[in-house]
């Protein structure tokens, strides 16, 4: 089962995260605004990572099914935390970095607890 956990910084970036299979998972919009870079950029640093290998697709990518704002479902793919901390690495963003500390320490209270609230919120 899914969970959504409300992640907000200092800086006003608000995303809604979802934590499924003891991991987190963005989609690109998200991890693009995350790291406050164009989705070009992203999607460049996704393919260096798959093409090197450092990470294998099929392992850290998963489609989520998805409402827009048009009121349809879309399957969208969805990175997890790997994804999103080699991404961090490259892009050098400060915001990556707030992202990974509060990441580890939810997915930390998450399996040592077994369960996150839903409307979680943590503040950096």
């Amino acid at each position: 089962m899914s969970k959504i956990i409300s992640y907000k910084d200092s800086e006003d970036l608000k995303l809604e995260v979802t934590l499924l299979n003891d991991t987190i998972w963005l989609s690109l919009n998200q991890i693009s605004n995350l790291f406050d870079r164009a989705k070009s950029v992203i999607s460049r640093h996704l393919r260096d990572i798959f093409k090197t290998e450092e990470l294998l697709e099929n392992s850290v990518v998963a489609k989520f099914a998805t409402t827009a704002l048009d009121g349809k479902t879309y399957q969208t793919e969805h990175y997890n935390l790997d994804a999103i901390l080699s991404l961090g690495y490259r892009v050098n963003s400060k915001r990556g970095t707030k992202f990974r500390i509060w990441a580890t320490s939810i997915l930390k209270d998450f399996l040592n607890q077994g369960d996150i609230a839903l409307n979680f919120s943590l503040i950096l």
